[in-house]
């Protein structure tokens, strides 16, 4: 039987920074390096998570809430997820089984 494929999801924001790199970078060059099938980015118009801090898209602040999702196996997600997990500025991270219609690797 394949392994199931799952989606992982990172909840971050726009100016979260790792070192002297942003944790957007971080994560979708270390998702590109590790082979995983996808990783999309998206920036929210506001949000707010366990501190209550609510971030809201304007001119000034340049510090929109984003979402990294990444699919993949569970295995190699999860992997993944070991290598990244120790980063400062992530916040709340998802994952769920998903079933890929499309786009998968056939060995999985």
């Amino acid at each position: 039987m394949p392994n199931p494929h799952v989606l992982l999801r990172v909840y971050t924001d726009e100016a979260a920074i790792s070192g002297d790199r942003s944790v957007v970078e971080i994560v979708l060059e270390r998702a590109h390096g590790a082979g995983l099938l996808g990783a999309t980015v998206h920036r929210a118009q506001a949000g707010f998570g366990h501190a209550a801090h609510l971030h809201r898209q304007s001119f000034i602040d340049r510090n929109n809430p984003v979402v990294i999702e990444i699919v993949d196996v569970e295995p190699r997600v999860r992997a993944f997820w070991e290598d990244v997990s120790t980063l400062s500025g992530i916040g709340l991270v998802t994952l769920e089984k998903v079933e890929v219609i499309r786009g998968g690797r056939e060995e999985d």
